[in-house]
């Protein structure tokens, strides 16, 4: 009985273990150098507070641009295997999209625009349209 118990144990742990790893890949920092880009994401505990819009609260994650404040903000997530549909909107709130952000390898990961508002970022004081399909690599 007691061994058992003990194979239901590490069993009930085992499963709890690979759950978490299916998710991890999903915690980083990812770079685009192109075009001055950064991702920070937390996809599994939405533990995301963006800089100076502390009243938001926790989110999942947002995408930024080095030296500028303007972000799109990740407001869900669904991961799906190496595959993670992301609901954005810009830190105004006026301008909303959806994107998939896969896992090509261990560093490696794209960005596509899938649907919604033009993807673009503020760009030497004009608007800059980003193109539908980003890579950016993990920092580490």
């Amino acid at each position: 009985m007691k061994k058992l118990i003990l194979v239901l144990f590490v069993f009930h742990f085992t499963l709890l273990a690979s759950a978490q790893n299916d998710c991890a890949p999903f915690r980083a920092y990812l770079i685009n150098n192109e075009y001055n880009l950064f991702i920070r994401i937390d996809l599994c505990e939405e533990s995301i507070t963006v800089p100076g819009q502390e009243l938001l609260g926790k989110l999942p994650g947002y995408l930024g641009k080095r030296n500028n404040s303007y972000c799109w903000l990740i407001t869900s997530a669904d991961i799906k295997d190496k595959t993670a549909s992301l609901a954005m909107i810009n830190d105004f709130g006026s301008e909303d999209l959806t994107a998939t952000l896969t896992q090509q390898n261990d560093s490696i990961y794209i960005l596509q625009y899938v649907d919604g508002s033009t993807f673009k970022i503020p760009n030497k004081g004009k608007w800059q349209k980003l193109p539908k399909k980003l890579e950016f690599k993990r920092s580490k």
